[in-house]
C-alpha cells in the first residue's frame, strides 16, 4: 500500500486530499475547511473520484490551525487511518530547497530562512507541518515546493539587475505555481502521446492567483511571478507588474508607507482594484451590459497574459502548445478567445466553436485549436495534489535504494561535430568515410582524425574535431561560453532535439556548408541497462550528482539519465561546467539523489482526478 495523505494549507483555508497510489483512480478522499467566521468554518468533502457527490457541514475551528486536529477523526469516519507518509505543499523554497524534501527537526529549521520571502503563506504551513508531525509522529513527512519547478529557470532569466549586495541576500526570480505547471505539462505530454522533452509548453493558470510559465523540452526556463507572487499578471486582487517607483510616488503623494502600499498591491488591485470585483464572471456579465470599467479590466488582463505568451514564446525559439488551467482558464471561453487573438503571428488559430462549446470532465485535457493552428490550444484541469503525492512517493522509492555511495567517473566534452553522411561528403569530398584516431568509453561512438572550422557571426573556432559514426542529423555541441565567441544563441538541448536550433557554418578542406543542429548539450550520464536495474533508474529519469566534498563541493541537479545496451556507465559535462566546479578530466562523483522520475505513469495521469 502506498496511501498519501497531503495537506494544501493556506492563510484562509486548509485542503486535503487522500491517495492511494496503488490504485488506477488514486483520490480516495478530498476535504476543504473554509469560510472561517464567528469560531465556525464550512467543511467541503467527496469520498472517492471527481464525479463523487459533494457534501458539507458546519463545523467548529477559528483558524486553520485549529480545523487540522479535526483531519485524523474525520478521516477514521470513512475508513482512512493507515498511511504512508503525509505530502506537505509549501509556496516558498527559496535556495535552499530545490526538490521534495524529507522534514526533520533540521529541515524545519532550515524553513524559518524562508518564512520572509513568502510571509503570508509560509509560517501557515509551518505551522501546520509541525502540528502534523505531532499528530502522526510515525510518518515521514515531506515538503513539496511551488518553487521547486523552477530552479531549472537559468540564471539571466531569475538575476535582476540589482546592486550585488542585494542579490547575495537572495534577491532574485523564484517563480510559483510550480507544481500545478509540472503537473499540467506531463499531463498534456500524456494527452498528445509525446515525450515531453519534444515540446515547448506554455502554461497558462489563470485564477484568482495566476501565473505562465514556460516549459521548453520538459524544463522550467521562465515564468511569469518573481521573488514573490505579486509579479507578472494581473489576478485577482493582485497587481501583476507595476513600476517600482511608485512607491516613492505613492509615499509623496499619500503619505502611504511600505506596508500599507505592499498590503494594497497585494489585496486591493488586479480586478478588484479595476472593476470593483476579483470574480470574472461577475465582470464578464458587466461588461456584456456596457459596463466601460468592466470592459477596460477584461481588456487589460487578456493584453498581459497576451504579452507574456508572444514574450515566452520567443524565449523558448517556437512554440508548441498553450495550456489554459485554473478557475478562469477553465470557464471563461470568452477570456481564452481573447488572448488568444493576434496570435497568428505564431501559427496559433483558435476554433471557437470548439472552444464555446468544450466540457472539461475532470481527466481530460481538450484541444480547442482549428485544424489549421501549427500551435496546439488545450484546457485541462491542474492537480496539484495528486502530483505532491507523486513526489512523496517518487522520494519515498528513493530512500528505499541502497545506501552505499555510487560513483560515476565523469568525461568533460570539448566541443565537438557530428555529421551527417551528406555533410561528411560536402566537407570532405564525394565518397568520403571518417577514419578513426581513436575509441572513446561509450562503444557507439569515436573520435574521427577529421576536423572542421565551426564558423560563427562574430567569430569562429579551428579544428573542431568530429566523431564518428555519421549520423541521420548534423549536431554540433558547444559550451555556452562559446556561444559568445560564435555570436549565437545556442539553447540547451539533450542530443538529437534539434529543432529550431541557430544556423551555423562549417568549413572542410572540400568544401563548406551552412546547418542547424547547434546546441548546448545538457549534462547527461550514459548508463549501462545492467547499472540502470541494480539503481532503480530508467531512461529519461533525473538525478543530482555531487563532486567534491566539505565547503568546497558542487552539486550538479537536474542530470538526465540515458540508458542503452551499448552505453557504459559514465557522466558527460561541458567545459564551462568542468570549469566551475574545478573538476579535473579524470575524477568520478557521487549519486546523492535518485531518481526523479519524469513518468508519473500514464494510468494515473488518465485517472487521477483534479483537487
Amino acid at each position: 500500500m502506498m496511501r498519501i495523505l497531503v495537506f494544501n494549507a493556506g492563510s484562509s483555508s486548509l485542503k486535503f486530499s487522500v491517495f492511494d497510489l496503488a490504485l488506477t483512480d488514486s483520490r480516495i478522499f478530498k476535504g476543504e475547511y473554509e469560510q472561517f467566521a464567528n469560531g465556525h468554518c464550512v467543511l467541503h468533502y467527496r469520498t472517492g473520484n471527481e464525479p463523487a457527490e459533494e457534501h458539507q457541514r458546519s463545523e467548529t475551528g477559528a483558524t486553520v490551525l485549529d480545523v487540522i486536529h479535526k483531519v485524523p477523526t474525520l478521516l477514521q469516519e470513512f475508513g482512512l487511518a493507515d498511511f504512508s507518509a503525509v505530502g506537505h505543499r509549501v509556496v516558498h523554497g527559496g535556495e535552499l530547497f530545490r526538490a521534495a524534501t524529507l522534514l526533520d527537526d533540521s529541515v524545519m529549521q532550515k524553513l524559518d530562512a524562508c518564512n520572509n520571502l513568502a510571509p503570508l503563506h509560509n509560517p501557515v504551513s509551518q505551522a501546520v507541518i509541525e502540528l502534523s508531525r505531532k499528530l502522526w509522529p510515525g510518518l515521514p513527512q515531506v515538503a513539496v515546493f511551488d518553487t521547486a519547478f523552477h530552479q531549472t529557470i537559468p540564471d539571466y532569466a531569475h538575476t535582476y539587475a540589482v546592486p550585488k549586495s542585494w542579490r547575495d541576500k537572495g534577491l532574485r526570480r523564484f517563480g510559483f505555481h510550480g507544481t500545478s505547471h509540472h503537473f499540467v505539462a506531463w499531463h498534456v505530454a500524456k494527452k498528445l502521446q509525446q515525450p515531453l522533452n519534444t515540446l515547448r509548453i506554455i502554461s497558462c493558470h489563470l485564477g484568482n492567483g495566476a501565473s505562465i510559465c514556460a516549459i521548453n523540452h520538459g524544463q522550467s526556463v521562465d515564468t511569469s511571478m518573481g521573488m514573490t507572487p505579486m509579479e507578472g499578471l494581473v489576478m485577482g486582487t493582485r497587481a501583476g507588474d507595476v513600476d517600482p517607483g511608485i512607491f516613492s510616488f505613492l509615499q509623496r503623494e499619500l503619505g502611504l508607507d511600505i506596508t500599507a502600499i505592499e498590503k494594497e498591491l497585494n489585496n486591493a488591485s488586479g480586478l478588484q482594484a479595476l472593476a470593483g470585483t476579483a470574480d470574472l464572471r461577475l465582470i464578464e456579465q458587466r461588461a456584456t451590459a456596457g459596463d466601460a470599467e468592466a470592459q477596460l479590466a477584461i481588456h487589460i488582463y487578456a493584453y498581459r497574459v497576451r504579452k507574456y505568451i508572444g514574450a515566452y514564446a520567443a524565449a523558448m525559439g517556437g512554440l508548441d502548445v498553450v495550456v489554459f488551467a485554473g478557475g478562469i482558464g477553465e470557464n471563461s471561453a470568452a477570456m481564452r478567445r481573447r488572448i488568444c487573438e493576434r496570435l497568428e503571428f505564431l501559427g496559433l488559430y483558435l476554433d471557437d466553436d470548439h472552444n464555446r462549446q468544450l466540457v472539461l470532465d475532470d481527466f481530460a485535457a481538450l484541444q480547442i485549436q482549428a485544424v489549421d493552428s501549427r500551435v496546439r490550444v488545450m484546457v485541462t484541469r491542474t492537480n496539484e495534489q495528486f502530483m505532491i503525492a507523486q513526489e512523496v512517493r517518487q522520494l519515498l522509492e528513493s530512500r528505499q535504494q541502497p545506501a552505499a555511495s555510487y560513483r560515476i567517473p565523469i568525461a568533460v566534452s570539448a566541443r565537438h561535430v557530428h555529421l551527417s553522411h551528406a555533410a561528411v561528403e560536402q566537407l570532405f569530398g564525394p565518397g568520403h568515410q571518417l577514419t578513426l584516431q581513436r575509441a572513446l568509453a561509450q562503444k557507439d561512438g569515436w573520435a574521427a582524425m577529421e576536423t572542421v572550422e565551426l564558423i560563427g557571426p562574430h567569430g569562429s573556432f579551428q579544428k573542431v574535431r568530429v566523431l564518428g559514426p555519421s549520423r541521420a542529423a548534423t549536431q554540433i555541441e558547444i559550451s555556452r561560453t562559446d556561444t559568445f565567441t560564435l555570436g549565437l544563441d545556442a539553447p540547451l538541448r539533450a542530443s538529437g532535439i534539434l529543432q529550431d536550433t541557430p544556423a551555423v557554418r562549417l568549413r572542410g578542406p572540400y568544401g563548406e556548408i551552412t546547418t542547424d543542429g547547434l546546441i548546448v548539450a545538457a549534462r547527461h550520464i550514459h548508463m549501462s541497462p545492467r547499472d540502470a536495474v541494480k539503481l532503480g533508474l530508467k531512461d529519461g529519469d533525473y538525478v543530482e550528482m555531487k563532486f567534491g566534498a566539505g565547503e568546497r563541493a558542487v552539486v550538479f541537479s537536474h542530470t538526465l539519465i540515458r540508458v542503452k545496451d551499448t552505453y557504459s556507465t559514465e557522466m558527460h559535462i561541458d567545459t564551462d561546467e568542468a570549469n566551475a566546479a574545478g573538476i579535473s578530466y579524470c575524477t568520478d562523483g557521487e549519486l546523492i539523489t535518485m531518481p526523479d522520475h519524469q513518468d508519473v505513469g500514464v494510468g494515473a495521469l488518465q485517472h487521477s482526478s483534479s483537487s
